[in-house]
């Protein structure tokens, strides 16, 4: 097949009545979700309300392992999604929020990001929420828009759940005092939009520090990602009960899947040392599918189509409900990302295995953040349960 025919050829999606998730949901998730959502209504008085804040379907996901976990504990749970522009992410996060309402969460979903004025309109609407709320769950604290939401909220306890690897950066940078940055981003002078939002960031990262021998607020963490806590911050381990207890086991078939990253997307690494990448892994250990990431590019899958003769499947959930669901393969390649970590537990005793490959320094590109490599490394050796990669076995 020409590059020409990929590029015609429709990317086709996992999700409702497709093979790669067709569905074993528990017939009665839906009867016992009701159950809970009343008993979690009769105690959301003592308990308090929850407000949680997310911009992604992991974050989502992983907001509903949170509620999950502390059962009733943590009262009436209202989930607002700043919806972002990519469609593949509005899409995931409309499926997931499908979920959070069967779980009785309430959702509010926000354009918040629907044109200049959408930011006050957004912020105005939320300060009723903001000021009753007894506690605040948040799954990106990098985001700009939480941390100026975070300043204006009175909550005393105060939780970050994962989104993904970056949880590992944002624990380290809190331990050490530092400005809350983004791992991937290039060093260098700030911009005049990074300077007039200061004052801003810097609030909402003393908001997220605990103040010692004090109750002034608590901070927790949520987390699947292997992290040390600064003293003050309560980590609490995510094993992913929800997932496990609401999808599979999955069928599983006898090939090998790749899981996408969007390193390129974000300008970490080159996209040409990429596809060779992907092309010797699925020539070297026989893989048939091709799990894209929802922020890779239409016209990056179609050149992968068309070089390596991967099936390539654009999930419209997490790929964490995909693979427990199944059809899964039983060996899972991946590069260094947030599934090396969590797969490993959504399919725990299945017989699944995870294998991540390491990023050559090679393939980084001239404007990769200094940091690029060392926490690339980082997130591929603290990985458990997995089987470990070199990138000279690519080749």
């Amino acid at each position: 097949m020409s590059a020409a025919d990929g590029a015609r050829r429709p990317v086709p999606t996992a999700g409702r009545g497709g093979p790669a998730t067709e569905a074993t949901e528990r017939p009665d998730s839906r009867r016992a979700a009701r159950r809970r959502a009343r008993a979690a209504r009769r105690t959301s008085d003592a308990a308090g309300t929850t407000l949680a804040f997310v911009e992604s379907p992991v974050q989502l996901l992983n907001v509903l392992e949170w509620t999950y976990l502390q059962q009733t504990q943590a009262g009436a749970v209202t989930v607002v999604v700043l919806s972002p522009h990519d469609p593949m992410t509005r899409g995931q996060l409309r499926r997931m929020a499908e979920l959070a309402r069967d779980e009785g969460c309430t959702v509010r979903w926000e354009e918040a990001r629907g044109g200049a004025t959408a930011p006050l309109r957004t912020i105005g609407g939320l300060a009723p929420l903001l000021r009753r709320a007894r506690r605040i769950v948040i799954g990106d604290p990098f985001s700009r828009y939480v941390q100026l939401l975070l300043t204006l909220a009175r909550a005393r306890d105060l939780v970050v759940v994962d989104d993904g690897t970056a949880t590992m950066e944002f624990i380290s940078q809190l331990a050490r005092g530092e400005q809350l940055v983004r791992w991937h981003r290039s060093g260098g002078s700030r911009s005049p939009r990074d300077l007039a939002f200061a004052p801003f960031s810097a609030a909402a990262r003393r908001r997220l520090t605990p103040v010692p021998d004090s109750d002034i607020r608590t901070v927790g963490v949520f987390s699947s990602m292997p992290v040390e806590p600064p003293p003050g911050v309560t980590v609490t381990a995510n094993e992913f009960a929800w997932t496990r207890a609401r999808f599979g086991p999955p069928r599983l078939t006898r090939g090998t899947d790749i899981v996408g990253t969007s390193l390129v997307e974000t300008g970490v690494v080159d996209p040409d040392h990429y596809l060779a990448a992907v092309r010797a892994l699925a020539r070297t250990h026989g893989a048939t599918r091709y799990f894209a990431h929802r922020r890779e590019s239409a016209d990056k899958l179609h050149a992968l189509e068309a070089a390596t003769g991967l099936e390539i499947v654009r999930p419209d959930l997490p790929l964490e409900l995909i693979a427990r669901r199944g059809p899964i393969g039983r060996t899972i390649l991946s590069f260094p990302s947030t599934v090396v970590h969590t797969l490993p537990l959504a399919l725990a005793g299945t017989g699944v295995r995870v294998a991540v490959c390491d990023v050559d320094p090679a393939w980084l590109t001239t404007k990769a953040s200094p940091r690029a490599q060392g926490f690339l490394s980082g997130v591929t050796g603290t990985a458990r349960d997995v089987q470990r990669l070199t990138f000279a076995a690519t080749g």
